[in-house]
């Protein structure tokens, strides 16, 4: 019986400590505090419609209007050169001359044998209107006014052909100098006094730069949007705040498969010479005139591989809105579908949001 009682005993403790382990659990349970709902920190702005002008952005390069390569037509020894890279030339300016001397003495052989041809027909003429006199008196035989008719004829060729020597001799000479086909700069100058050079042999690169071409690129979706005589507005990082216009001339006529973009070239005017050829251009191409347009920050804007968004604030929650874009317009893009006047865009912040989470508007 003392044993049962020791053993009776020993198990209402037991049990007694289990419920008490029990209480206290559930109540340390009870004493815990709820998790708090995590709230993202952004700021907003009211969407809004703004006035714009419609436009088409790109970048592109200035170009010579001409590029010509002025070479000898004769050969000989490079005798005189009075451009440099740089050098101002107008059109018909000596550029440079090729020794002369043989040019020249050849035209005084041809003006010679040019006399000693007419000399020859002359004294045939005066023999063949003797014999034209005797002939008809029936004096000389048919022969013989045959054959004066004949010597007569080979000189009148024999002029003829002197004459052409004569002409192409003075060509020749007149070739001894290279002159400036255009008005513009010496780009390159490829020789130097003394060096000998042939026909076909280049001697300066040209450039015309007033007017200048303005070449640049749109995308696909941009090219109806061009025409020729269009006016584009266009700076260049030499001379920040300044800004230039030029008329597009030429729309290339097929796409650049790999980029899908069009080349596109317009004129502008250089008479001051400030715009030089190779100068990066950022290029502004109106193509509407100006109106009201909703406008949301670019930053405001996240893209996914699928769709477009922005997050707008309804109460105090984050709402996902998929929009369809426009233009650029410096820091704003159009809104063209997705948003409405009033709602509150988030404009930072919006990179930690989902749907409905909540949000705290920075003021």
């Amino acid at each position: 019986m003392g044993d049962m009682g020791k053993r009776s005993t020993g198990v209402k403790v037991l049990v007694w400590f289990a419920a008490a382990l029990v209480l206290m659990t559930a109540g340390c349970k009870k004493k815990e505090a709820p998790s708090a709902e995590r709230v993202i920190n952004v700021q907003t702005l009211a969407a809004e419609q703004k006035s714009f002008r419609p436009l088409v952005e790109a970048v592109g390069t200035l170009k010579p209007d001409q590029e010509v390569i002025a070479s000898s037509q004769v050969e000989g020894l490079l005798k005189q050169v009075r451009v440099d890279e740089g050098t101002p030339v107008s059109r018909g300016m000596v550029l440079a001359s090729v020794d002369d001397t043989d040019y020249r003495l050849e035209v005084r052989r041809a003006e010679a044998a040019l006399k000693q041809t007419e000399a020859t027909l002359a004294n045939t003429k005066v023999e063949y209107q003797r014999k034209n006199e005797l002939f008809k008196e029936q004096l000389v035989t048919q022969q013989q006014y045959d054959d004066v008719t004949t010597r007569m004829a080979l000189a009148d060729a024999e002029v003829d052909r002197a004459k052409a020597a004569l002409d192409l001799a003075k060509e020749r000479f007149a070739k001894t100098k290279i002159y400036s086909p255009l008005q513009g700069y010496v780009k390159e100058k490829k020789v130097s006094a003394g060096d000998y050079v042939r026909n076909g042999t280049p001697l300066f690169s040209l450039i015309k730069v007033d007017p200048i071409k303005l070449l640049f690129t749109v995308t696909e979706k941009d090219v109806g949007k061009l025409k020729v005589g269009q006016q584009v507005q266009f700076k260049v990082d030499s001379m920040p705040g300044k800004e230039f216009t030029a008329r597009v001339s030429i729309v290339y006529p097929s796409l650049e498969e790999r980029t899908r973009t069009l080349q596109v070239e317009a004129q502008a005017s250089n008479r001051g010479g400030q715009l030089k050829p190779g100068l990066f251009s950022r290029v502004i191409l109106y193509t509407e005139e100006a109106r009201m347009m909703m406008v949301v920050p670019i930053t405001s804007i996240l893209y996914d591989s699928e769709s477009t968004k922005i997050f707008i604030v309804e109460g105090d929650r984050a709402k996902e809105r998929k929009v369809k874009l426009g233009g650029k317009y410096g820091e704003w893009i159009e809104v063209v579908e997705g948003l409405k006047a009033g709602e509150t865009v988030v404009v930072v912040g919006q990179n930690n949001l989902a749907e409905g989470v909540k949000v705290h508007v920075a003021r």
